[in-house]
């Protein structure tokens, strides 16, 4: 608006003139990619010291770009994915499977909304970035493996994988030994997950669904969440664990912590009437499609 002149008699009655000018309105961001670049301040004060915020906002760039269908989602479920993995200092939708900002339509009101979750490998990053954890493993286990395991005040773990052919799955275990000689283990039978899946995923029958596709490594992922619980860990790791849960954000604001804002679903678990927009990786597990993850994971 252009400024203009207005003249008007002041109290004593005496023509004055002054200018009036409507306040310049603050241009708001456009697309998904205005709103990055809008929320860096907010970036650079959630990441830890592991990633610089240009290098977060570019992969963030870089998963707007390769996968259409997040352009797509709600702003406030998007950017609240975002500042999830920011805290964390997670690097979202790249091979190194830390984390993932996952596309799901929303078939109940219509929208395609950002669901944040973290991969097996990410779990395992932020366990060791505790510094507390020497070694964190998680394996499956066949019905021709040698495998025994003990509970009590001298807990035994033993499994020796056979040569040949192993068999169906029967067991998922995962391990973790600390700094100081410490150690904990986490055993779970098929039927066990089966029923963790049942409870937790009601859209693990889908077609496209994880569970479906790549059931082992959800089953890897879902012991190691269960072991790490138990593990004298940093506040931020708790977060994390906390967070996974395939969350959905919403009434984000720059400078908010993503953790503290409500979820938009009443359960986060619940997406039986969301339908995932695929993107090219096994999103929960943290593996991209056709990639085999090592049986063993260890940092040296």
């Amino acid at each position: 608006m252009n400024n203009t002149a207005i003249k008007q008699p002041n109290q004593t009655g005496i023509i004055s003139q002054r200018t009036a000018a409507a306040p310049a309105e603050l241009k708001q961001p456009e697309s998904l990619k205005d709103w990055v670049q809008a929320y860096l301040p907010a970036i650079s004060k959630a990441l830890p010291s592991v990633m610089t915020p240009e290098r977060f906002t570019r992969i963030v760039m870089t998963a707007l770009s390769s996968n259409p269908a997040l352009a797509e989602c709600t702003r406030d479920s998007f950017l609240g994915g975002m500042m999830q993995a920011a805290q964390l200092g997670l690097e979202p939708n790249t091979p190194l499977g830390q984390a993932y900002l996952i596309p799901y339509r929303n078939n109940r009101r219509n929208i395609v909304e950002c669901q944040f979750q973290i991969g097996y490998k990410g779990l395992v990053d932020l366990a060791y970035r505790s510094g507390e954890i020497a070694t964190v493993q998680a394996h499956c286990v066949y019905a021709n493996d040698t495998f025994e395991y003990e509970l009590g005040l001298e807990a035994k773990l033993r499994h020796i994988p056979a040569t040949g052919e192993r068999g169906d799955m029967t067991h998922v275990y995962a391990l973790f030994k600390l700094m100081n000689g410490g150690y904990a283990f986490e055993v779970m039978t098929k039927r066990d997950v089966i029923a963790h899946m049942n409870r937790y995923s009601k859209a693990a029958n889908k077609g496209s669904s994880p569970w479906e596709t790549n059931f082992e490594e959800m089953a890897k992922k879902t012991v190691l969440k269960r072991v790490l619980k138990c593990a004298p860990l940093r506040s931020d790791f708790a977060r994390g664990i906390v967070a996974d849960g395939g969350t959905i954000k919403a009434d984000i604001k720059p400078g908010t912590d993503a953790i503290e804002v409500d979820y938009s679903m009443d359960d986060p678990n619940d997406i039986s009437d969301a339908e995932p927009v695929p993107d090219g990786v096994d999103p929960v597990t943290g593996e991209l499609k056709g990639e085999e993850s090592p049986e063993q994971v260890k940092i040296t």
